[in-house]
């Protein structure tokens, strides 16, 4: 897709920054207002109150201007919304919603006509299933990952099993294993509760990493070259956080009647021991340098990484010494605002920067500097 032809007639004195009603949306908004951009917001009918009511602009208060209220995310691709975001000259800030909520992503790729800020083919590596996925990425880039066994046959020590749930394919349904038997006799009693998706048996088996989890939240900038650490945090699961409040016995008792679950439910800001900065900045450079290596077939702009990412995994302890293990990896804005609350950008930007902000401000240089197109795909 030709970027100089998506935003040819755009008054970038005028942009929008748009967004789907959700995840990050009002980390984006609130970051696009401080930086002199108007913000619009593409809603789910019956979702939208959050956007169109509490957090609507009206004076000094809220960050949200307009409000497109569609009954499915999909409704982004519309020809009338597609119109009225060209006409309000919009830039897109896309999140993972476009990959949970679009049956077939390849028409955000190709048929969705307004810029979006990022890449908008590097979003579906993240997802395993993907003849080319995050795994290859990480293992290319030579970041430490968990070790994939590629058959249940070769389990030989404990293992996670990144089973879907059986309702929500997008949501995780975890089981741990340490053989074959159990791998089996497990996957198919949670298959027969209706707790994992029909296709356990396809999903990735990998090692269990015990160790401090963390998320380390990055942005790269193609307009001045450099890596950022925005923040780090950890997350909070449901109901798996309730159950690590209660004492071992209550844990048995509890779990005679209520199955554990570890469904993403928000974040907590964390700060990690400065000596393990030079890990975390090495892994990230290592990946927006294989970011920007890939073929044409997987990044057709040739752009490689813009703007926010994240590697998500955890601190470990070995050998008397502290290393980091990549279990997952985000290639756009993460649903975690908190990173403001750490101090890592603030050690940078002189001032605790959110990732909406940062994001407003890069695209701020960019129309300052008549460089547009090459923080958009």
């Amino acid at each position: 897709m030709d970027t100089s032809t998506l935003i040819s007639g755009y008054d970038t004195s005028k942009l929008t920054v748009g967004v789907l009603g959700g995840h990050s949306a009002l980390d984006v908004c609130h970051g696009a207002k401080q930086f002199g951009f108007n913000t619009v917001c593409v809603a789910r009918e019956g979702r939208e109150k959050t956007f169109s009511q509490y957090y609507k602009s009206r004076g000094e208060l809220g960050c949200i201007d307009e409000v497109i209220v569609k009954p499915g995310f999909d409704g982004v691709l519309d020809e009338d919304v597609q119109s009225k975001l060209k006409e309000m000259n919009t830039i897109f800030v896309h999140n993972r919603y476009f990959w949970v909520y679009f049956d077939d992503f390849s028409k955000v790729e190709n048929d969705f006509q307004i810029p979006i800020f990022g890449s908008r083919t590097l979003l579906k590596i993240e997802e395993r299933d993907q003849p080319y996925n995050q795994y290859h990425l990480l293992q290319d880039a030579g970041i430490r990952t968990p070790k994939i066994f590629a058959s249940a046959d070769d389990i030989d020590r404990l293992c996670l099993v990144k089973a879907a749930e059986a309702e929500r394919g997008y949501e995780r349904a975890f089981f741990l294993v340490n053989s074959k038997e159990e791998w089996e006799s497990k996957g198919s009693a949670l298959e027969a509760e209706g707790k994992v998706a029909a296709n356990w048996r396809e999903a990735t088996i990998e090692e269990f990493v015990v160790g401090a989890p963390v998320n380390f939240n990055y942005f790269y900038s193609p307009l001045t070259g450099e890596l950022e650490l925005m923040g780090t945090d950890t997350r909070r699961q449901t109901n798996l956080d309730g159950f690590l409040r209660m004492t071992a016995d209550q844990q048995v008792q509890a779990q005679k009647e209520v199955p554990l679950k570890m469904i993403e439910t928000g974040h907590i800001a964390c700060t990690v021991k400065e000596s393990i900065l030079e890990k975390a900045f090495e892994m990230g450079e290592k990946f927006v340098t294989q970011c920007n290596t890939l073929p044409k077939d997987l990044d057709p702009s040739g752009k490689g990484m813009i703007g926010p990412f994240a590697l998500q995994g955890a601190v470990v302890a070995e050998d008397g010494r502290e290393d980091i293990v990549i279990f997952d990896v985000s290639f756009r804005i993460p649903g975690s605002p908190g990173v403001r609350a750490t101090p890592y950008s603030g050690y940078l930007h002189g001032e605790a920067m959110s990732v909406g902000e940062r994001i407003g401000l890069e695209i701020k240089n960019a129309v300052d500097q008549g460089r547009l197109e090459e923080i958009v795909t």
